[in-house]
């Protein structure tokens, strides 16, 4: 009989890069006001529904955002090194439009295949999706049946969604364009390792930023 874990997925609360539109990366950036505010929203979520364990990113933004849950579950968090958001390279706190302004070719080359044309001295995102779905079904394997909150971050999830989904890597911009902070993406993989998504970038407050 093959048993299913819900992995509920949330990105981590805004930070100030996030603010202003720059990638973070693996820069360890701390929430805002908004993003603690964010972080309590999604404890009064997980009060309110069954979960049974935290896992988190190792990123202290992923780290502060599952914190107001852990305690409102009594819950150790677990930390998964896998789960860290992708190495930008040169954009790590910087924004597109700025690295558009003095290489547009090759902003616009990201533009059209992210993937294919990562930015220079980034992480290749096939292994950035590759290393975030082994973690993700590392997490199922170990919670059968169970239901499993997750925090970690924007791209690194529509990587994994992509490659977990058999959605083609390069189109993850496109097919999941943003994750809102905090908001919950609801995915059941069985312990044969295949995944379905149930429910995608749903907030857990109606009127959270």
């Amino acid at each position: 009989m093959t048993t299913a874990t819900t992995l509920l997925l949330a990105r981590h609360g805004q930070t100030t890069w996030h603010a202003e539109n720059r990638y973070a990366g693996i820069s360890d950036i701390p929430l805002t006001a908004t993003g603690r505010a964010q972080a309590d929203a999604l404890a009064r979520w997980a009060a309110a529904h069954p979960v049974d364990a935290i896992w988190t990113s190792p990123l202290s933004r992923a780290v502060a955002t599952a914190e107001p849950a852990c305690r409102a579950l009594g819950l150790t968090p677990h930390r998964e090194p896998d789960l860290r958001e992708c190495d930008f390279g040169v954009l790590e706190g910087r924004t597109l439009a700025e690295f558009e302004a003095e290489n547009p070719a090759a902003a616009e080359a990201f533009r059209a295949d992210p993937v294919a044309n990562p930015f220079p001295a980034a992480e290749n995102p096939v292994a950035a999706a590759e290393r975030g779905a082994a973690a993700l079904r590392r997490i199922a394997a170990a919670h059968p049946g169970e239901r499993v909150l997750v925090v970690a971050h924007n791209t690194l999830f529509r990587l994994v969604l992509c490659t977990l989904l058999s959605i083609p890597a390069g189109e993850y911009r496109r097919v999941f364009p943003r994750l809102r902070n905090a908001a919950i993406s609801e995915l059941l993989v069985k312990t044969d390792g295949s995944a379905a998504l149930l429910s995608l970038n749903v907030p857990c407050e109606p009127d959270l930023p």
